[in-house]
């Protein structure tokens, strides 16, 4: 099994937002068999709590369904996540940082910015790829985090079909 893990701050905005869009896409490619995506925030400060109300409404406004929305709760990154996963995707340079300051030097491999795989901003350097935390705004935030990760979804997938493609 490859497994994904999108990372944000608490978990309750862009991580799950990407944690719904990759699901979505890789079920679309026919890949869902063989990979699971989930998400988590570096902090524990929202963990237990709903995603945020605006990122359930983009995502509804997207077409993901009411049922898996409502059943999500965040939480925080486990240290043995960094062995367990394949592909650790920071939605922005600070998570970013972070995570790499705290992975066994054998994982960090495995951290990307999420928008490393958006050909828009593949070649910038990780500082530049990051997503904006849209909590601290209005709607729009969420409508213009969504468009950043649906640019980067079909990077992501065809970097997983090539992973699975080319065995353990």
């Amino acid at each position: 099994m490859y497994r994904i893990i999108t990372v944000c701050t608490g978990n309750i905005c862009r991580s799950p937002m990407a944690q719904f869009c990759l699901t979505r896409a890789l079920r679309d490619a026919g890949l869902e068999e063989g990979v699971t995506v989930d998400s988590a925030g570096v902090s524990g400060w929202e963990a237990g709590r709903p995603m945020d109300p605006r990122t359930a409404a983009e995502l509804q406004k997207n077409g993901f369904g009411e049922p898996a929305l409502d059943s999500f709760r965040a939480r925080a990154f486990e240290p043995e996540w960094y062995r367990d996963r394949n592909l650790i995707l920071a939605l922005d340079y600070g998570h970013f940082t972070h995570l790499q300051a705290e992975a066994p030097a054998r994982d960090r491999g495995k951290i990307r910015m999420l928008r490393s795989f958006d050909p828009a901003a593949a070649g910038l350097p990780p500082r530049q790829q990051g997503i904006e935390d849209p909590w601290y705004g209005d709607m729009s935030g969420f409508d213009s985090s969504y468009a950043l990760i649906m640019a980067a979804v079909p990077g992501v997938v065809d970097f997983v079909r090539s992973a699975l493609a080319d065995g353990p």
